[in-house]
């Protein structure tokens, strides 16, 4: 390719990792995702991105889409009488190119401000669930604004599910069926190969399912983090992080005994998984992510803010999993 990398190496150089950004890296800090504010907060996190590109790390990236998927869903709502509501595989497909289109605006910027010449690329990626999954049974994953009685009946009416969520109105809920395969993951792979940084799997992915031999697209959502394991172990990624709005995942959080995890195994994560220490909807996910791959062979993953995804990906910020250490060696949570 004859690409530069600038000046960059460092313990890095040559690793590839997988940076999966949080939904708080494409909007403002009150949660607007207006473009003008989206645009800005892709700007901010484009900074440590270019900066591990910059190392010599080969860098592929995934994201959220959450704010952006409630965007268009809101314009289901009001246009449903003018236009017929586009389907949740559709909203995810919508989205991955849009964010894409702007993170690679945003990451040439930021390269080239450090002298290095990288080109980037964004693939629209499938994601693959299995159409018995409990999920499609019980749908409880809240996805959109909250909204008037009203308002939630008509769309119930259109076969939708939604359900009340106390005084602030009532969301709808669907399906997050567990992610089996990133169908697309080797487009993204040829491209890392030829020297891009490649952004896939964004949202999780569009989710779809097979019958008789054919792929079709289904209502409903992945979850970012675990698709990101995912596509991380497909690309051959060494690195994982996943970047959030907070420094560390907590043990006992929200009680006296609350204490940020450091350095942790995935024993030590599944068991305090299992003690009910993460919240299903917010840091479990993630912390089942980085438990995934390292568990699967991952050299490192971490959890940890954008601010210090430089220092995550060395093993020196946020929550760091590591391999189970062997005898001889400490290497516990502190």
């Amino acid at each position: 390719m004859g690409w530069n990398c600038g000046e960059g190496g460092g313990a890095l150089g040559g690793e590839r990792i997988l940076v999966a950004l949080g939904g708080n890296a494409m909007t403002a800090s009150d949660g607007s995702a207006a473009p003008d504010a989206q645009k800005a907060a892709i700007e901010r996190a484009m900074a440590p991105v270019a900066e591990l590109v910059a190392g010599g790390a080969d860098v592929a990236l995934t994201h959220g889409n959450g704010p952006q998927v409630g965007n268009l869903l809101i314009k289901n709502q009001l246009a449903a009488g003018v236009v017929p509501p586009v389907p949740l595989d559709w909203c995810g497909a919508q989205t991955q190119a849009t964010i894409g289109m702007v993170i690679m605006n945003a990451l040439e910027r930021a390269l080239a401000a450090r002298g290095v010449s990288r080109p980037v690329a964004t693939v629209v990626t499938r994601t693959l669930v299995d159409a018995s999954d409990p999920a499609f049974a019980d749908p409880a994953k809240p996805i959109g604004r909250y909204f008037p009685e009203a308002d939630a009946r008509r769309a119930m009416a259109r076969g939708e599910t939604w359900r009340p969520f106390g005084e602030r109105g009532w969301r709808r809920v669907v399906a997050s069926p567990e992610p089996l395969e990133i169908l697309d993951a080797d487009a993204a792979a040829a491209l890392l190969e030829a020297g891009y940084v490649v952004v896939a799997a964004g949202g999780g992915g569009a989710p779809v399912v097979e019958a008789d031999g054919t792929l079709r697209g289904v209502e409903a959502v992945i979850d970012k983090d675990l698709a990101a394991q995912l596509l991380a172990r497909r690309l051959g990624a060494g690195v994982l992080v996943i970047a959030t709005d907070v420094e560390n995942a907590v043990a006992g959080f929200g009680t006296p005994r609350a204490r940020p995890l450091h350095r942790t195994t995935p024993a030590e994560l599944a068991e305090l998984a299992a003690a009910g220490h993460f919240a299903g909807g917010s840091m479990g996910p993630k912390v089942e992510a980085v438990r995934r791959f390292v568990a699967a062979g991952g050299r490192r993953a971490a959890i940890a803010s954008l601010a210090r995804l430089g220092e995550a990906a060395h093993g020196r910020a946020g929550t760091v999993v590591e391999p189970e250490p062997r005898v001889g060696n400490d290497h516990q949570s502190s």
